[in-house]
């Protein structure tokens, strides 16, 4: 059985999990035409704004080599090194925009696309790069590859050709009327030619960009099991995170029951709800309770503190007010203050303890 995803399955948008996880493998969409027209536009630059003013020193350090090449001997080594320093560093001057042009535009059309990321995943080498399959080679990718391609080729020829048709007649002229003034005219034409074949490549560029990351997002679109699994991941599998709740309350269960033997006094009503509060002067603050529940573990609450010899105080309404009103490890709101501190003196004063219950109507 083919472990590849079926297409027909995959009907949803890929999540913002996927898409991260394809940009942490090194799978971005890169426009190969956003890249070639960036190379162009560079190209344009440097012939629009430095290729005349920057030939002029190379054109002149070449004239004044000429000039003086009387005064070399080639056959001197100082001499020759010094002809190639000269030369070097004119056209180094020359060439010098025009790679630092290419080298900037580049840059701002990968990083444009896509931020910096390392995937070390892609630089691993795997043996489908080397013998791709077939099937994935003639695919509709390569189909829209090869289009794309013949369209650039068009988009050339086509530019080109109306550009070069329209300046033959006055290249002819130039010839006949000023000869030396035949280059300039070819580098008017040549900026030109480029300058609409950057514009067309533009035009395809854009589109391409487009296309890519259409087509990027819906490789990657996912089934409806693979959301349902994506979100189990994330959110963890139901029955686990039931079981690690279940866990987490048994466990501060325990340790509640294991503060009862320290309170101070027990508020119940008189088997639905018990409150264990806490109260030492020298401690300060309001009296804490330290434990409460309902029901079964209200009974668990009273029998801890009549085993600990920890007075029982019944009173329902002021069990039930408490419990709703406070949690456990809170200080008592100011509400109770007062009927706590009548009980804390009562206790103090009778010393009453867990065999002794005071009983309140409710």
């Amino acid at each position: 059985m083919s472990d590849k995803p079926d297409k027909e399955s995959q009907t949803e948008e890929p999540t913002e999990k996927r898409l991260s996880d394809s940009v942490e493998r090194g799978d971005t969409p890169n426009s190969r035409e956003v890249t070639t027209f960036a190379g162009l536009f560079a190209a344009v630059l440097f012939f629009y704004f430095f290729l005349r003013s920057g030939a002029r020193p190379m054109v002149a350090a070449m004239q004044n080599m000429l000039d003086q090449s009387g005064q070399y001997q080639i056959g001197a080594g100082r001499n020759a090194l010094h002809l190639i320093d000269a030369t070097m560093r004119a056209v180094g001057q020359f060439l010098l925009p025009a790679i630092v042009l290419i080298i900037v535009m580049a840059l701002v059309a990968t990083f444009g696309q896509n931020a910096p990321q390392i995937a070390p995943e892609r630089l691993m080498p795997k043996l489908e790069r080397i013998a791709p399959d077939w099937s994935r080679v003639i695919s509709m990718r390569g189909v829209t590859e090869l289009f794309k391609s013949l369209a650039k080729l068009l988009i050339v020829g086509l530019v080109a050709f109306f550009v070069i048709k329209g300046e033959i007649g006055a290249a002819i002229a130039t010839i006949q009327s000023d000869p030396a003034g035949l280059a300039e005219h070819i580098l008017d034409v040549s900026t030109r030619l480029l300058s609409g074949i950057t514009l067309a490549v533009f035009v395809l560029a854009a589109f391409d960009f487009a296309w890519t990351r259409i087509h990027w997002k819906r490789d990657l679109r996912m089934s409806r099991q693979d959301v349902k699994d994506e979100m189990k991941q994330m959110q963890g599998d139901p029955m686990v995170k039931a079981r690690q709740r279940s866990v987490a309350l048994e466990r501060a269960r325990k340790r509640m029951m294991a503060a009862v033997p320290t309170a101070t006094m027990v508020i119940a009503n008189p088997t639905h709800y018990a409150i264990a509060l806490r109260y030492v002067r020298e401690e300060g603050g309001a009296p804490k309770v330290v434990a409460k529940g309902q029901d079964l573990i209200a009974l668990k609450i009273r029998e801890i503190a009549e085993q600990n010899d920890i007075p029982v105080i019944e009173d329902k309404a002021l069990a039930r007010s408490m419990y709703d009103r406070v949690e456990v490890d809170m200080m008592i709101p100011a509400e109770f203050y007062r009927v706590i501190a009548e009980l804390i003196h009562f206790l103090n004063r009778t010393g009453a303890s867990g065999q002794q219950q005071q009983g309140r109507s409710s």
